[in-house]
């Protein structure tokens, strides 16, 4: 069906793909696959649930996006005996609770704790910070009541908050650069008679930027008297040139108050403290880009869903289960090659083709496939006898081969001879 388009062609039909995949992997354990016009909140549970049938297993952390949040999706993972993690819209808190817990870090009444993660270098990098409170939480799930207990963890992204300074304080400049400029007179400049008109151009250009709360503004009417000469039947006399000028000044207690409350965000999870602390709730979730790699592998190369050129509703879903198998493929042969070199703690040399000397020791599964496309299997049938003939593989695939836990024989037993043809 018809619906909203993430690769702006709302003018074919789409198609919603919901995966769950399992962490640290990355691989899908369910792949649901609905019409483009369905809502995104009510897929979570039936997925959930699919989960927990092929895993015949509770007491699992789900992390989820903003989505997830709803509140018959927490009640129901809840009731279920298992965990959550997801942020909190706006929506989804109280009015005013952001406002107050955040009151309560700048009033020092509440110390934040760290979020330290290890670079590859092995400097440790302070990422975030932040602390938790605890909400009873109840919701029919159904016709019973379930109750709980609800964390809201209160994260203040160290990048995220720094990036989004930067962004706000560009978007200030150029917005009074740009008000500013209505000022200057000149060939090719507008020039504004009347304060009205000037407002409206000043209006649009700070909307346009977002800053309307950031920038004090003034407005004034200048009247300069003109002599004219006369001039054959027309007097001498004094007009007035009119130009309508505008101050513009930001106003840094707002902005201020406005950057202080960038890279704050909510999140909400129902497993106690012991088992899940701060840190690993904040590492959680930003482990969910595996999930986002995962659907751009499954749309882009290599597995390539995008554009489908199928007809059929059952033949659309038919392939996207059919290439969700070979994602599964992918993801446990990069794990399974990124935990054999961790291991061992070593590198592999010679997946890139520009530069034979780099080393990783996160290579991807693409590349560890690429290594062997220059294998080619040659038949030669005789009148009583088959012969083959594969190439002789390189040490960088042995290697490979070694790495994933296979054995090179299974491209030697490609070479036996048989004494009838097929």
């Amino acid at each position: 069906q018809f619906g909203h388009s993430k690769d702006y062609r709302p003018d074919l039909p789409q198609v919603k793909v919901m995966q769950a995949v399992l962490d640290p992997l990355g691989m899908p354990l369910a792949t649901d696959v609905v019409s483009g016009e369905r809502a995104d909140d009510p897929l979570y549970v039936p997925c959930i649930r699919r989960v927990q049938e092929s895993l015949g297993r509770h007491g699992l952390l789900y992390v989820g996006d903003g989505k997830m949040a709803a509140r018959e999706t927490r009640a129901c993972l809840a009731a279920q005996g298992d965990f959550y993690l997801c942020p909190l819209p706006a929506v989804q808190l109280a009015e005013g609770e952001l406002d107050k817990a955040l009151e309560a870090v700048w009033n020092g009444e509440q110390a934040l704790s760290p979020v330290v993660r290890e670079r590859q270098d092995g400097k440790s990098e302070l990422i975030a910070e932040g602390y938790d409170y605890r909400v009873p939480m109840s919701l029919a799930v159904a016709g019973a009541l379930q109750s709980w207990t609800e964390r809201r963890v209160v994260v203040r992204s160290v990048r995220q908050a720094q990036a989004s300074e930067r962004a706000l304080r560009a978007r200030v400049a150029k917005a009074m650069a740009a008000v500013e400029a209505l000022n200057q007179c000149g060939r090719g400049k507008k020039r504004f008679e009347e304060v009205s008109a000037l407002r409206q151009m000043v209006v649009t250009i700070v909307q346009h930027y977002g800053v309307e709360e950031f920038l004090w503004l003034r407005y004034r009417q200048h009247a300069t008297p003109r002599v004219v000469r006369a001039y054959r039947d027309r007097p001498a006399r004094i007009e007035e040139d009119r130009q309508a000028t505008v101050e513009v000044r930001v106003d840094e207690v707002a902005l201020e108050a406005a950057v202080r409350r960038l890279g704050w965000r909510v999140y909400s999870t129902n497993q106690p403290r012991e088992q899940l602390s701060l840190e690993q709730a904040v590492l959680a979730y930003r482990s969910e880009y595996l999930v986002e790699r995962s659907l751009g592998r499954l749309k882009g190369r290599p597995l390539s869903l995008t554009p489908m050129y199928v007809q059929r509703d059952e033949h659309a879903t038919g392939l996207i289960r059919l290439l969700s198998l070979a994602l599964r493929v992918l993801t446990l042969l990069e794990f399974v090659g990124r935990r054999r070199l961790a291991v061992e703690g070593t590198q592999l040399t010679g997946l890139y083709a520009g530069n034979a000397k780099r080393e990783t020791a996160r290579p991807t599964a693409e590349r560890l496939l690429e290594a062997f496309q220059d294998i080619t299997l040659t038949v030669i049938e005789g009148p009583h006898q088959t012969y083959r003939h594969v190439t002789a593989l390189s040490p960088l695939q042995q290697r490979i081969l070694e790495i994933l836990g296979f054995s090179s024989e299974v491209y030697t037993k490609l070479l036996a001879v048989f004494s009838e043809p097929p």
